[in-house]
């Protein structure tokens, strides 16, 4: 007799049949860990498809073909395979039944995470990305940590965690002691301004490179400063200031947030007392004059360098910010993890930041987990570091004004947006840049180099953010045209051929998003929402909607269109992209 299957706890179809692969392996007495089911590389042979047999066929001594049918014999009578059968060698193929399917979606439907878990509430999350340096104007390279960063933060509380984005900003080396001498030096007594001082502190700079007394009126600036000078001090929150309104001038173009706005200086008031800890515990050592915390392991395969603390001249280090920082973090939210999204050539940096911070329990293991999530470079299409065409470095607002001016363009060629007025067709078209230099990003794997091609991106064909932009306003129009108000109630789902597999694949979210997480890596859900997109665009193509004379037909492809316009809203959200009421 076949078992009838009870109501579905949400989650993705995979993970349900993984559950009940890994009874069947439990009863067989085969490891539960090769019972995964995942959806199927050839779907014209199966929906959904678990190897596992063939790994659990060496353990057993058995032909992995007499596994698998053993597999299928503890499952083939629960209600839900419209057929499981071996493939193969030994690979367990399934398809589901349409009805087991539909009870799935009508789950989904009235689920508001769509399958997607919550963490357990309370747990805090820092993201330290953007990482600009006061005084100095936004470039292209603060563009990748902004964007992923955010990204990430979004994609943090969407798990559940209270995720607190902080800016980070360069704010207490010495180029605030190049700067302040500069204007010492011009007996300055005027307002301080952005572009002043984007252009005193190249000056100061090179003249500090120059000059070795030069630098040192530099460095004796920088340490009055450290140590509290009143008129110097004043001086600094100037600069922090009108850094800032540039700051946030170009995040907020961005669509990017910070919950705190802090810096370098932030940790300065915990440097004293971290120093004399590590010196009691033998942990920081003298070295050739220098304070250094020792970080090499015996299991290392290559020389790691010790951390530096302080230099010879007593001066801090960028370590020694950062280990300070910890704690300044620890006793602000205390978090269960901290994320640096920072260029991925600061790898050795962090490696050893954070063997120092376990050394000294500032981050113990088992209390805090530091991770590093490295990006690789924007590149232009030479290959090299994304320029000007004058061979410069491009300032972040030049980026984000070309990227609108293209998307003009593009709204004008593929004629959209014509009947809005100039304010609306202004929106739009910043948020397909928005979405268009966001999704060119992020649809990379973090780790890897990417050119940077304005051409490509802001096409409405394709792999791009304008593209998922499209989708989207497509199905808001179909929602609109077919009077939809509020959530469609659909009791009674009908899969049919043409739309089984956009069904299906709603139902994969929750694995796309725990992978993304897992590895902080949001182009897994860039793949998945070009999938959804390109799935819907095909179901749309196929099916009748709004034509449809079979009404319960037509309100079961209505809901799929709503649930398709909800997934794909989300994922775009957690990307940082905006989608227009209408094109």
């Amino acid at each position: 007799m076949r078992r009838r299957f009870k109501g579905i706890a949400m989650s993705s179809l995979a993970q349900k049949l993984t559950e009940i692969m890994e009874q069947a392996f439990s009863a067989l007495e085969l490891p539960k860990e090769n019972a995964r089911v995942q959806v199927s590389g050839q779907v014209e042979a199966a929906q959904f498809q678990c190897n596992g047999a063939m790994p659990s066929a060496k353990i057993a001594r058995k032909n992995p073909r007499e596994i698998a049918q053993n597999i299928i014999d503890q499952v083939k009578h629960i209600e839900i395979f419209e057929d499981i059968s071996i493939g193969g060698p030994g690979f367990i193929n399934i398809t589901l039944t349409d009805t087991y399917i539909t009870e799935h979606l009508k789950s989904l439907l009235k689920d508001v995470r769509f399958g997607i878990p919550s963490v357990e509430q309370g747990q805090n999350i820092v993201l330290d990305y953007g990482g600009p340096n006061i005084a100095k104007a936004m470039h292209v390279g603060h563009l990748r940590s902004s964007i992923i960063g955010d990204s990430l933060r979004r994609m943090c509380l969407h798990a559940g965690y209270n995720a607190i984005g902080d800016v980070h900003m360069g704010d207490w080396g010495s180029p605030m002691g190049m700067i302040l001498s500069e204007l010492e030096l011009m007996n300055f007594d005027g307002d301080i301004t952005m572009e002043m001082l984007a252009e005193i502190y190249p000056k100061a700079s090179n003249a500090c490179k120059e000059d070795k007394a030069r630098m040192a009126l530099a460095r004796a600036a920088t340490h009055k400063l450290q140590n509290g000078d009143e008129s110097y001090t004043k001086l600094w929150r100037e600069f922090i200031d009108v850094s800032i309104v540039g700051m946030k001038k170009n995040f907020d173009a961005l669509g990017v947030h910070f919950d705190e706005w802090k810096g370098e200086s932030d940790a300065h008031p915990f440097i004293d007392d971290m120093v004399k800890d590590l010196r009691s515990k033998n942990i920081a050592i003298d070295s050739e004059g220098a304070l250094i915390v020792p970080v090499a392991q015996d299991s290392d395969k290559k020389e790691l360098p010790p951390l530096m603390l302080l230099k010879s001249d007593g001066a801090v280090l960028y370590g020694t910010t950062d280990l300070a920082t910890i704690i300044e973090r620890k006793q602000s939210h205390n978090p269960s993890k901290i994320i640096y999204v920072v260029d991925q050539r600061q790898a050795l940096h962090f490696e050893q930041v954070f063997r120092a911070a376990r050394k000294s329990g500032i981050a113990p293991e088992d209390k805090i987990e530091l991770i590093h999530a490295g990006f690789g470079t924007m590149n232009g299409s030479d290959g090299k570091p994304f320029k000007t065409r004058a061979g410069g470095v491009m300032r972040l607002e030049e980026l984000i004004s070309m990227a609108i001016e293209k998307a003009q363009s593009r709204l004008n060629e593929a004629e959209l947006a014509k009947d809005m007025d100039k304010a609306e067709r202004a929106s739009v078209a910043h948020k397909v840049a928005i979405a268009a230099v966001k999704f060119a990003d992020l649809q990379n794997n973090r780790s890897a180099d990417y050119i940077f091609d304005i051409d490509r991106m802001t096409s409405f064909e394709g792999k791009t953010g304008p593209y998922l932009l499209y989708q989207a306003v497509r199905i808001q129009s179909l929602l609109r045209k077919a009077h939809v108000q509020g959530d469609i109630i659909c009791e009674e789902f009908k899969i049919t051929d043409g739309d089984r597999s956009l069904a299906l694949l709603l139902s994969e979210l929750p694995d796309h998003f725990a992978s993304a997480m897992k590895h902080y890596t949001p182009h897994l859900l860039c793949d998945y929402a070009f999938k959804l997109a390109q799935e819907f665009s095909s179901f749309y193509g196929n099916c009748h909607i709004l034509s449809e004379k079979d009404e319960a037909l037509k309100l079961s492809r209505l809901a799929l269109c709503q649930q398709t316009h909800k997934q794909l809203s989300l994922m775009l959200e957690m990307l940082g992209i905006e989608i227009p009421a209408r094109m």
